[in-house]
């Protein structure tokens, strides 16, 4: 079974400066701010909501499809999809633009600056899911703005089961256009920031928006989350991970262990529980697409801190 993952594919430039931004910072000349700063360690990472959440569900043995936009660079991301064999048919690239890619400088603060290129994803929209033919499954994570739109639309009208992450896409849009947005949707995660912000936006409470979906899942880091459901909450414990040492991409690999289990047919706490470990695995390594472990590994990791075995 195809799940359609609608997002971004995007590189991540990460550089490390060997000191303090406030030592290189006047504070009372910011108006005419020209720094440079020598950063000696740098790595590229791929990434991307939409690849970030493919490569976490192919590692489960699930059947990811991305839909997204990327440009005339994507050539080396393409082969480490393709090493995986992760379907790249639902990829549209524009030759006259780069692929989106996020440059963010660290310094030992570990405060950053980041610039954000989107490049091919602002025509995301030009890119349909109406035109996937296989499609059992989906999720419309952050993206352009108008493609979120129609991928909503676009999942409702064919009657394809779908979650919506609006994610950090949330200010893109009012009120009315979320209310729209969560009752054509089957399924709505946000962190628990974003739930507060969902909330204010649309006027309703997290028992509003949880009548109007399927369930509505609430993330909230180390604490676990939550899954509203059947007119309940289930809090859903945090998996132990053995080591921390790049919470980035945690959420993504989240929404990887969520699809597959609803997928699979799994009821909702052991749900949960696929998707949390699948998020405390991804913290133990660097990026968010440099973990690798088989499906039998997962389920031996799943019965030894949760007690019982996937069925």
């Amino acid at each position: 079974m195809t799940a359609v993952i609608c997002g971004s594919l995007a590189y991540d430039t990460i550089m490390v400066f060997q000191d303090q931004f406030k030592n290189h910072i006047i504070p009372d000349q910011v108006h005419i701010l020209n720094v440079s700063f020598l950063v000696p360690a740098m790595r590229r990472e791929f990434g991307g909501c939409a690849g970030n959440i493919a490569y976490n569900l192919k590692l489960l043995g699930g059947e990811p499809m991305p839909v997204a936009t990327v440009g005339q660079d994507f050539a080396p991301y393409r082969a480490h999809l393709e090493k995986f064999g992760i379907r790249l048919d639902g990829v549209r690239q524009f030759d006259d633009q780069f692929t989106p890619q996020c440059f963010i400088t660290t310094d030992l603060d570990n405060n950053q600056i980041t610039a954000f290129h989107p490049g091919a994803m602002s025509s995301a929209h030009e890119n349909h899911v109406r035109d996937i033919k296989q499609c059992e499954f989906g999720i419309v994570a952050p993206d352009g703005r108008d493609a979120m739109l129609q991928h909503v639309d676009e999942f409702a009208a064919r009657g394809v089961p779908f979650i919506f992450d609006p994610g950090q896409a949330m200010p893109l849009f009012n009120g009315d256009e979320f209310r729209a947005m969560i009752e054509k949707s089957t399924y709505v995660i946000v962190n628990d920031y974003e739930s507060q912000l969902l909330q204010q936006r649309t006027g309703w409470s997290a028992t509003d928006i949880a009548s109007k979906v399927d369930a509505y899942i609430v993330t909230l880091g180390p604490r676990g989350s939550l899954i509203h459901v059947n007119g309940e909450t289930l809090e859903v414990p945090p998996a132990r991970e053995h080591k921390v040492v790049d919470p980035t991409g945690c959420g993504d690999a989240y929404r990887a262990g969520l699809i597959f289990g609803i997928m699979k047919g799994y009821d909702w706490p052991t749900v949960g529980k696929m998707a949390s470990l699948m998020g405390a695995l991804k913290v133990e390594h660097p990026g968010t697409q440099n973990q690798y472990f088989t499906y039998e590994q997962f389920a031996a990791e799943f019965k030894d801190q949760f007690g019982y075995a996937l069925a």
